[in-house]
């Protein structure tokens, strides 16, 4: 129910509230039921405020702090809470619904909101709830959406042009314990999928557009990282110059993204995360040659390289340098994963050759086990201090042509001394021989 004397205050200006806020900061607005109209709440200090089935009609809420504010219905899952908010046309050259400019919402709850064709440009809406909302051609350009539920919210030609839609971490002083949350209510704030370290003082709540239509959505240079797209619908989206990384797709509609800025020749693509790969080959002469350069010069190098075989690792990268090629290490001086195998199989299909140091091995042979069998096209230079001996499984090896006969060592200074005609010479003839092969089988 709403408080007599809050609205009382309120209607006599927001000075006069702004200064009763700060008198005041642990009181809870309680503005249910009430219905705005023709308000003048510029600026208002709105934050946390209980606005439950309330309207507002032809009112200015520019700018207005309405953080952490609870907007949900009681009437219906899906109602228009925000019905028309008046905006400064003159000002900001703005035709549509509400203007919601510069206004903090972080961790409000809009579930159901309808926000269609509202101005929310630069607004923050980090963990703000936004399920259901209905955000058709709204203009959220530079809105920060860190850490926002939008799951199954309505953003069909949306302009979303530099917002960011990444984690939020959020430092707070409330123990939790370890464990995830979803749902949770305290103090008037919704988190969804949080998740809480085991002392409770900070978490990661990721972006939330599970089921989202986005279709001819603007997504011009937003950051997109880690958020949850699963089942959303991205149909005709415009992706130039999008930052999406770590992003959960699955069941989610990519198709015709436009990866072309405005008034260049449409390019469409059908995967987001390939959307901004297949832009830069497009655009950069650099990046074309740069793949070009790593397949034809680049060499992984592999092995346990723990500090008293640091200078070993050093000086052979510094030699391949001089000659032209570009060294990638991989240290295996850490637990094995499935992640991590991964990680180096992919960077072998990169790679010209493999110069794997064998000597005191220990992840190395299942990441070689990965490798040699299926990678064919890329030889393998094993090397071994005379020091140390090959572990068990080594001899499997011995039977693929594309597995050099190990080169013993017996010091860095004899390393580098052969590396030319022992190491780099028989790996570059194999992988030219592979080639040949290959292009006239």
């Amino acid at each position: 129910m709403a408080s007599k004397e809050h609205v009382n205050l309120l209607s006599q200006g927001v000075d006069g509230w702004n200064e009763w806020r700060r008198k005041h900061p642990d009181v809870r607005p309680e503005f249910s039921g009430v219905t705005f109209r023709e308000a003048n709440l510029v600026g208002a200090e709105l934050n946390g405020g209980d606005f439950r089935d309330t309207r507002f009609v032809d009112t200015q809420l520019y700018g207005a702090n309405l953080r952490a504010a609870d907007f949900t219905s009681t009437q219906s899952p899906v109602s228009a809470h925000i019905l028309s908010v008046r905006g400064f046309e003159e000002v900001h050259d703005y035709r549509g619904g509400a203007d919601l400019g510069g206004t903090d919402l972080s961790c409000a709850d809009l579930s159901g909101a309808n926000l269609s064709e509202a101005n929310l440009r630069r607004a923050s809406l980090e963990r703000a709830t936004l399920d259901q909302a209905s955000l058709r051609r709204t203009d959220l350009f530079r809105a920060n959406l860190s850490g926002a539920d939008l799951s199954y919210a309505d953003l069909r030609e949306a302009t979303l042009v530099d917002a960011t839609i990444a984690p939020s971490v959020w430092q707070h002083d409330i123990h939790f314990g370890s464990g995830s949350y979803v749902g949770t209510n305290s103090y008037g704030i919704i988190v969804s999928y949080a998740e809480f370290d085991d002392e409770g003082s900070e978490s990661k709540i990721t972006p939330n557009l599970m089921g989202a239509n986005l279709r001819g959505a603007d997504l011009r240079s937003t950051t997109l990282v880690e958020a949850n797209l699963e089942g959303a619908d991205l149909t005709g989206c415009h992706v130039y110059g999008i930052s999406a990384w770590g992003l959960r797709m699955s069941g989610a509609t990519q198709k015709d993204l436009v990866i072309t800025a405005p008034g260049e020749p449409v390019v469409t693509v059908d995967d987001l995360e390939v959307a901004q790969f297949v832009h830069l080959m497009l655009n950069n002469g650099k990046i074309r040659n740069v793949i070009d350069t790593i397949t034809s010069k680049a060499v992984l190098i592999l092995g346990r390289f723990t500090a008293p075989r640091k200078e070993i690792l050093d000086s052979l990268k510094d030699q391949l340098r001089r000659r032209g090629y570009l060294p990638i290490m991989f240290d295996f001086d850490g637990p094995a994963s499935r992640n991590l195998t991964e990680t180096v199989s992919t960077l072998a299909h990169l790679a010209r050759f493999i110069v794997a140091d064998i000597s005191d091995a220990k992840s190395i042979p299942q990441e070689l086990m990965r490798i040699v069998p299926s990678l064919p096209s890329v030889p393998v230079q094993p090397l071994i201090q005379s020091s140390h001996t090959e572990y068990g499984m080594f001899k499997d090896f011995r039977d693929y042509p594309w597995v050099l006969q190990p080169y013993v060592y017996d010091d860095p200074s004899q390393l580098l001394a052969s590396l030319e005609q022992q190491i780099i010479r028989p790996a570059a003839e194999k992988a030219d021989e592979i080639r040949a092969r290959r292009a006239t089988s």
